[in-house]
């Protein structure tokens, strides 16, 4: 394999998930949900297509569900140390552990949209904001 083509994200919410991956992740819009006969909405991150698709599947899941994020499937995206830090204090609290890790090459910190799906941010960026940072194996403890 070469790369990731795309990947399909379950919600249950199609407008607000469509609203977030728009306007809070920044994505670009590649085909909204009236362009499609089913409930879905296509986004581009990088060379990767991310598309939302209203299937019932996602079930309504909460982040109370959620111990840590090691426990869950997620979809990482890459940005610079900037917009990663605009995510982090926008989007944290949502449950315990969220991060950031030191993931050894990069720096990852999860979050949750609005159906509930795990996403995590990541930057190769050096560190700029002196804090302490999560390890795999704190969260294994």
């Amino acid at each position: 394999m070469d790369a990731v083509d795309h990947i399909n994200v379950d919600v249950d919410d199609l407008e607000a998930c469509f609203r977030f991956y728009r306007d809070v992740l920044d994505l670009e819009l590649l085909r909204p949900p009236e362009d499609f006969r089913g409930e879905h909405a296509m986004f581009r991150a990088g060379d990767t297509v991310v598309t939302l698709a209203a299937t019932g599947r996602a079930a309504n899941w909460k982040e109370a569900d959620l111990d840590h994020p090691l426990d869950k499937a997620h979809v990482a995206f890459e940005t610079d140390r900037t917009a990663y830090e605009a995510l982090i204090a926008e989007l944290d609290g949502q449950f315990p552990n969220q991060g950031p890790y030191d993931w050894g090459d990069f720096e990852g910190f999860y979050f949750l949209d609005p159906d509930g799906n795990l996403l995590e941010v990541v930057t190769y960026d050096p560190q700029t904001v002196d804090r302490t940072l999560l390890t795999h194996d704190v969260v294994e403890e």
